[in-house]
């Protein structure tokens, strides 16, 4: 698969060389250090690829292991946001509205005083159950999942104040795209936004056990300040799970593509890597096009009728794709 932004350099595309150039000593320096066995550098503008590096090691043991620009980093809460993403496509098709609440679409959900929190408090940590935990048994029984989401206490009403919700938003977030597409979770993130922009290669929510060699162990200052190896994070389980808030995977060159087609708008629409987008722009092509997409009117009676939309009739609505329209043709 080929890797969908072109690169450029840091000068043309208004970016500081010697900026850039103390950036890596820094890094590097670091490594040199052992503050951290390895990095992995990527930085992207007006949709071309600036810098691309690789440093130190991916892991340290049993024996040392290079690091690659192929190595796949844990994204942490960069993976809220391809969780989310995959939210905001349900919502482009119709399938829901960011004002419906999630017990219209996870019915159980509003146990505890819950019903009444919607899916754009949800996503923006307004949902106030910040604290709630899930097990780890509901990796691999999303029945079990669900129950134990439609089981979190509220802390405090709904609304009130913003309060990072580390996992269990994002947990939550699964759990409604599961039960609007009848799909896993992990299933439709990879199926539906990742592989149509191209990134099948680089990012991964859910790591298969084919891919385990390219992750980098994680690890942490230990007490005599060397990095060690967090254990609860370097194993199987954990990456194929896919954490929806904390444990996909990637390149740094992946997620700087990513974050460019989020800023030109591709990600919600590019759900066929050959659709075109009314002009000369695909899904790859789309964040240097210099007409940005718009909805077009179909898209738009689609979103207007969310609100009525069910969890039985969002598979239905979740297979219709709006296409959009450039506001210019090239």
């Amino acid at each position: 698969m080929t890797y969908p932004l072109p690169s450029s350099t840091p000068a043309q595309l208004g970016l500081d060389p010697a900026a850039l150039e103390r950036l890596m000593e820094l890094v590097t320096r670091h490594v040199a250090e052992r503050r951290y066995p390895g990095a992995q550098l990527a930085i992207a503008r007006h949709g071309k690829l600036a810098l691309a590096r690789t440093l130190g090691d991916a892991r340290l043991d049993p024996a040392r292991v290079a690091a690659t620009d192929d190595t796949l980093w844990l994204l942490y809460s960069n993976t809220k946001v391809l969780t989310a993403c995959a939210v905001w496509l349900l919502a482009d098709r119709g399938a829901l509205s960011f004002t419906d609440t999630v017990a219209a679409h996870v019915p159980g959900f509003e146990a505890h005083g819950k019903g009444e929190i919607t899916i754009i408090q949800l996503l923006t940590h307004q949902a106030g159950f910040p604290s709630a935990e899930v097990p780890s048994q509901v990796w691999d029984d999303h029945e079990l999942l669900r129950k134990t989401v439609c089981e979190f206490p509220l802390e405090w009403a709904p609304g009130s104040k913003v309060h990072y919700h580390r996992l269990a938003a994002h947990w939550t977030a699964a759990v409604l795209i599961e039960a609007v597409t009848k799909a896993d979770y992990r299933t439709f993130i990879r199926e539906q936004v990742i592989v149509p922009l191209g990134l099948g290669d680089d990012l991964f929510v859910g790591l298969p056990d084919t891919q385990a060699e390219r992750a980098a162990d994680m690890h942490e200052p230990g007490p005599d300040g060397r990095p060690a190896k967090r254990a609860e994070e370097n194993h199987a389980a954990f990456r194929r799970a896919g954490t929806p808030g904390g444990g996909g995977y990637g390149t740094a060159r992946g997620m700087a593509a990513f974050y460019q087609m989020l800023l030109a708008g591709a990600t919600t629409r590019a759900t066929d890597p050959t659709a075109t987008w009314g002009c000369r722009c695909t899904a790859a092509s789309a964040p240097t096009c210099a007409a940005r997409p718009t909805p077009s009117a179909a898209s738009a009676r689609w979103r207007r009728r969310a609100p009525s939309a069910t969890a039985a009739s969002a598979p239905r609505i979740a297979g219709r794709t709006p296409t959009p329209a450039c506001r210019s043709r090239t």
